[in-house]
């Protein structure tokens, strides 16, 4: 027979799963009505994706589909990209929601600050990537080929780079957060990140060197910033307190 103990734990924790279950529809049910929301616009919100690569390509050169399915798959995976950033504070207000009883009063103060902060580096992130780092590999990319080549890109191609190269800059600009929370969790300390800072920077251009586009100038963009997030936490890091009190709710 099931004690009333476990029948209690039981039941509790149905009630997390239904809550649970209930936010997960609500973030699908968010995500599909802003991406239907979109799609009418796909065609156009891809145009304008395209526009860098339109502007890099010689004045006889454009894009190219070598799949049939590409017009149509190309713009709505984009569509779905978009509607998925705008609801990545909606998403996460909802994780928030289902976490935050559980929590006491400092570490809701914590998670508050480290969840905005990670949302807007995120979003630095791709932005820097999309206005500074995109235009530029393309320009290098599109002017190093021999006179007899002519540039012709691929729609699905382009969009997989560019997709990949948001997300690489998106995550790699959370390092002052990582290092944050490494400090926090006290994996590591201060003064051991501080005397290890030669080799992380070296290391900030060899991860760079595997993650981004094989050219130079694709890995000093992003190691640079790299090393600068890494500086701008352990910055941060020195305004952290040596212990955290939990005790008030």
């Amino acid at each position: 027979m099931i004690s009333p103990d476990q029948s209690s734990t039981v039941v509790h924790l149905l009630g997390h799963l239904a809550i649970l279950r209930k936010c997960l529809i609500q973030i699908i049910l968010m995500l599909a009505v802003v991406f239907l929301c979109l799609l009418p616009f796909a065609q156009r919100l891809y145009q304008v994706f395209a526009q860098p690569l339109l502007q890099a390509l010689p004045a006889n050169s454009q894009m190219i589909a070598t799949d049939i399915t590409a017009t149509f798959t190309a713009p709505f995976k984009l569509t779905l990209f978009i509607a998925f950033l705008i609801c990545l504070p909606f998403f996460l207000w909802h994780i928030w929601r289902f976490i935050v009883p559980a929590l006491y009063l400092q570490e809701k103060k914590l998670i508050i600050t480290l969840s905005s902060s990670s949302l807007i580096l995120f979003y630095l992130g791709i932005s820097f990537s999309r206005y500074i780092v995109l235009p530029s590999v393309l320009y290098f990319f599109m002017h190093i080929a021999p006179d007899a080549v002519l540039p012709m890109t691929d729609i699905s191609s382009y969009l997989s780079f560019c997709l990949k190269l948001f997300f690489t800059f998106g995550l790699c600009f959370e390092i002052p957060v990582l290092i944050i929370v490494l400090l926090l969790s006290k994996l590591v300390t201060l003064e051991q990140l501080m005397r290890k800072r030669k080799f992380i920077i070296v290391g900030c251009f060899f991860v760079s060197m595997f993650i981004t586009p094989p050219d130079l100038l694709s890995m000093l963009l992003l190691a640079v910033p790299m090393w600068g997030l890494f500086e701008l936490g352990l910055f941060a890091g020195k305004f952290l307190p040596h212990q955290t009190e939990y005790s008030t709710r």
